[in-house]
């Protein structure tokens, strides 16, 4: 019995090291994939964008005089110094729609959206003598496309706009007290995340309202960022808004786009569990067939791990080319057609449909299902256990243990 017993933890160990040797390569696969094709999918489709918010100055020109030598003469030289002076704007009133478009590399899944931008400002001339106020838009980011960029002053739209660097600069001309309103709009995509950006520093923010439209009902705010004012669940989104009157604050606004199920995370985190399913069936097969007398030989152990081991072999690779569902019902199917079957050649069909069935439905299709709940897979296995254990405590409570160990080794 103690030999049989060794046999079969020296098994369970070898087919252990098979999965981490698997689980490695599959998170290999994927961390390389991953730097190569998140710059793919980011070329093709765009990167992270961080909107920032226009800022608005008026400039004054200082004339000084500065002496140098030359030789024996001192020469005199008139100097322009100019200087920004930075100003608030008035009111912003943005709206942003974001529209989620999910983009497949490999074995991962990359979150890319669409966003429609629009941004009304207003610009007001706060000191006591006629300004050339500067109006500066930068791009989100200086590799993207923007479709149907709009620049509109006054309600008179503009057009041969002078970027430069990725940054729109428009002088606009006001007396005293004078305001007026600029307009801008576009069309671009992006990945992962959307952030509109007050500026580096802490600033103060005046009149500001921005109201999101998301065609996605998982949203997730990241760190540092500020929390809307109010949130409107409608369809398959959200309505969000942020409204201040007065803000000063050194936070920005964002939205972290839904990730799905990446297959390739997914496939590593069930392979690298796998043992702990595989140890679970062989305790209970082990006890079952030791209390009913029916015989199992340590080979027997082998082939079963091996099929075992298949579900997650051809789960690695079949998810790279059809869905991940799919993917799971046919390795389970598989697997248990080649436990089934074989364990009916090897001792008979009921033990073979009924209890080995059952039981690696239980231990390798639900067990590894429970993936698909992320935040719920751990206390799923560790009730999983705590019920096998409950249950074979029960089936093996009037067993005697060393009358049982006796026949089987002298059987």
């Amino acid at each position: 019995m103690l030999a049989r017993m060794a046999a079969i933890v020296f098994i369970f160990l070898c087919i252990a090291g098979a999965w981490a040797v698997l689980g490695s390569t599959v998170t290999r696969r994927t961390t390389t994939q991953d730097e190569s094709l998140k710059n793919a999918v980011g070329q093709l489709w765009g990167t992270q964008q961080r909107q920032s918010a226009p800022q608005i100055y008026y400039q004054t020109i200082q004339q000084t005089k500065v002496q140098t030598a030359e030789g024996a003469k001192t020469v005199t030289e008139t100097r322009s110094e100019t200087t920004d002076h930075p100003l608030l704007l008035d009111s912003s009133d943005i709206k942003v729609n974001l529209s989620l478009d999910y983009r497949q590399k490999g074995l991962l899944w990359y979150s890319t959206y669409r966003v429609q931008f629009g941004g009304q400002y207003r610009v007001t001339n706060y000191t006591d003598a006629e300004r050339e106020i500067f109006f500066d838009f930068s791009a989100p980011t200086k590799e993207g496309v923007y479709d149907n960029f709009r620049f509109v002053v006054g309600g008179k739209e503009l057009s041969n706009l002078p970027f430069n660097a990725g940054t729109l600069s428009h002088k606009i001309k006001l007396a005293p007290g004078q305001s007026e309103t600029v307009e801008v709009g576009y069309g671009s995509q992006g990945m992962d995340e959307w952030w509109y950006d007050f500026g580096k520093e802490v600033n103060q923010v005046k009149n500001f309202s921005l109201t999101m439209q998301t065609d996605f009902d998982q949203i997730d705010f990241p760190q540092s960022s500020l929390s809307p004012t109010q949130k409107t669940q409608g369809g398959s989104g959200w309505e969000l808004k942020w409204q201040y009157a007065n803000l000063l604050s050194g936070v920005r606004i964002g939205m972290v786009m839904p990730h799905k199920l990446n297959p390739g995370p997914w496939v590593s985190q069930i392979t690298f569990a796998a043992p702990v399913s595989l140890f679970l069936f062989f305790f209970i097969v082990f006890v079952l067939t030791s209390v009913k007398k029916i015989k199992l030989h340590p080979m027997n152990y082998f082939f079963i791990g091996a099929a075992f081991f298949s579900f997650h072999l051809l789960l690695a690779y079949l998810v790279d080319h059809i869905s991940i569902h799919l993917s799971f019902l046919i390795c389970s199917v598989i697997s248990i057609a080649l436990v089934v079957s074989y364990l009916r050649l090897a001792v008979g069909n009921r033990f073979a449909f009924v209890e080995a069935g059952i039981l690696q439905f239980v231990y390798l299709v639900l067990f590894s299902y429970t993936f698909f709940f992320e935040r719920f897979t751990g206390l799923a296995i560790t009730i999983l256990c705590i019920l096998t254990l409950f249950v074979v405590m029960q089936f093996t409570g009037r067993v005697d243990w060393d009358n049982l160990f006796r026949k089987n080794e002298t059987a």
